[in-house]
């Protein structure tokens, strides 16, 4: 900055130098940026706008890490409690039941099958129903062959009822446009019931998760759906579902037997339609007094007719256990535990694998862990301290198994340990094992860790390799001149050194291993298999992915806490991957 003298104090004032202006001494003001902002806010504000280009640059690697991670974890994790297909499907029943009790021995009373009924038929025509039975069919055998069934023979509920109706007059009760005229109070109707159509909307909008918002080219009238609230409110569940989902003209189509069979309860529980004089008060009048003659539908005995498993107490029980719409169940059945009729109850001792797998998982991973440390650790201080050319080829060789395909490595494995297999041969050539007795290396888990060290081993060198490198050479003749043997010099000057690159080794190994299911599939048998094939048997074949996700949440949760244990004694900041 330069100086200028004031011509008439005589005093020297500082001058704006490389864009800042310093406010006078006596005023006391903030320094000052060339835009006249203080100096404070413009450093502030150009921080900020560093920051947000650096953001901008890792946007792209935090948006795949949201997408391809921390998606599918909590959506793993939302999807092990998720029960919301019971409710969802069953909204009716399940209120109904709420009031029955589970412990008893004897059957739901018949609104509760009515309420079935109603909720099965919307569930039936959606293609809902077989996806609620075979959820329900993870809890008891059968359940699921017991939907199919009903959904097949539903429209049969009630059938001489409808007849009956249908006979009464013609072109009447079996005419489409009628009962379109009927439903929203004539031609001319000029009130409406908005809400039985939002409520209809919203019913098939839960049941199948589609949004149902076009036009429907139908709206529910108010004095008729005043006079029969469940006719309107299955009607407009109708008209939703032709309109949106079929995309058909309601007025062209006749209503499903559902809302006929709402029609016939209504008018049989003595809707007051003489007091109606709206359209079709006649055939209403008409159809009440010839259903009075009629029997009452009795939605119990139709269900048992159908099905007899309707009529088992168990049951009825499964659906009051699993109503809510989260559940423990998952994570109870992960653990050989299960929601039973009076609270959490162990599951049959044949059915209690989970427990053995996870631990079984866990020991043969440290295993394969610990091999891998044996077999790697000499290779990886071979690779360090041989010439580079010769270390290069070497390591050529180390890196050979990731060019070859995972399931070529392990079916090779499959040939070399089966008793007829090569090992088994040259050791039988050798004299070492009896042709009788040859070794049984293969459908156990001696295959398993066999195959798993083979694949894994590279996990474990590179990372020791990368450390052991750092290590200077002339710490172990330093120590050597010291008077320490070979031995001591290793073990207290070089080995402490390598620590970290044992560290790093072992966490990819073990993590690696935990989580494999093809290796142990195609060697392990029953004997070697691990939790991971359990969840990827649940996911492609039972599709249970409920329990999947559940064996596979307290699976992360074994890792990350073996993971802080390790970080507690060991320290993750002693983890190196060489440097």
């Amino acid at each position: 900055m330069s100086d200028v003298t004031d011509a008439t104090t005589g005093k020297v004032a500082p001058t704006p130098d490389d864009g800042l202006r310093i406010a006078d001494s006596n005023e006391g003001g903030p320094v000052l940026a060339a835009d006249g902002t203080p100096l404070k806010k413009s450093l502030s504000r150009t921080l900020r706008r560093q920051k947000m280009r650096a953001l901008l640059l890792i946007a792209p690697l935090l948006i795949f890490v949201l997408v391809t991670f921390i998606v599918p974890i909590v959506s793993m994790l939302l999807r092990s409690v998720d029960n919301t297909i019971v409710p969802d499907t069953l909204p009716q029943t399940v209120s109904a039941i709420s009031e029955w009790d589970p412990t008893a021995s004897d059957l739901p009373d018949e609104p509760v099958y009515e309420a079935l009924y109603y909720d099965l038929f919307l569930a039936s025509e959606a293609k809902e129903h077989t996806k609620l039975g075979t959820r329900l069919n993870y809890e008891q055998t059968g359940l699921s062959s017991q939907f199919r069934s009903v959904g097949r023979d539903l429209d049969e509920i009630g059938e001489d009822q409808i007849d009956a109706l249908e006979d009464l007059a013609e072109d009447t009760w079996d005419n489409e446009t009628f009962w379109f005229d009927l439903m929203r109070g004539g031609e001319t109707a000029e009130n409406s019931d908005q809400d039985v159509l939002d409520r209809a909307r919203a019913r098939l909008r839960t049941l199948t998760g589609d949004s149902f918002t076009g036009g429907t080219g139908f709206l529910p009238g108010a004095e008729i759906s005043a006079l029969l609230p469940r006719t309107a409110y299955e009607y407009a569940s109708f008209a939703v579902y032709t309109a949106i989902a079929e995309e058909d003209v309601v007025a062209e189509e006749e209503p499903w037997e559902s809302v006929k069979i709402a029609l016939i309860q209504e008018l049989q529980a003595g809707a007051d339609v003489a007091s109606y004089s709206g359209f079709g008060a006649e055939q209403l009048v008409a159809a009440q007094e010839m259903l009075a003659d009629q029997p009452q539908l009795n939605f119990k005995d139709s269900f048992l007719e159908i099905d007899e498993g309707w009529g088992n107490p168990r049951t009825w029980k499964t659906l009051s256990v699993y109503k809510s719409s989260y559940t423990s169940g998952y994570f109870l059945n992960a653990a050989d535990y299960q929601l039973g009729f009076e609270g959490v109850e162990a599951r049959p001792e044949n059915q209690q694998i989970y427990i053995t797998l996870f631990m079984r998982t866990l020991y043969m991973s440290l295993i394969i862990t610990g091999s891998c440390i044996l077999l790697g650790y000499p290779v990886a201080w071979i690779l360090a301290n041989l010439p580079l050319r010769t270390a290069n080829v070497l390591m050529i060789l180390v890196l050979l198994p990731f060019w070859t395909s995972l399931l070529v490595r392990t079916s090779a494995w499959k040939v070399l340990l089966q008793q007829q297999g090569v090992i088994n041969e040259i050791l039988v050539w050798l004299g070492f094992v009896d042709n009788a007795n040859r070794l049984i290396l293969m459908n156990n888990a001696t295959g398993t860790i066999i195959a798993m060290t083979h694949i894994l081993l590279p996990f474990m060198i590179l990372p020791l390799y990368s450390v052991m490198k750092t290590i200077p050479p002339s710490y172990l003749r330093a120590a050597k001149s010291l008077g320490a043997t070979n031995v001591t010099a290793f073990w207290r000057v070089y080995f402490p050194q390598s620590v970290p690159g044992i560290g790093a080794g072992s966490i990819l190994v073990f993590i690696l291993s935990i989580g494999y299911y093809i290796t142990p599939e195609i060697v392990g048998g029953t004997d070697g298999v691990f939790i991971s094939n359990r969840i990827a048997y649940h996911i492609s074949s039972s599709l249970n992915w409920g329990l999947a996700a559940a064996l596979g949440t307290i699976l992360l949760v074994v890792v990350l806490v073996l993971y802080w244990c390790y970080d507690r004694i060991v320290g993750i900041d002693n983890v190196k991957l060489g440097g």
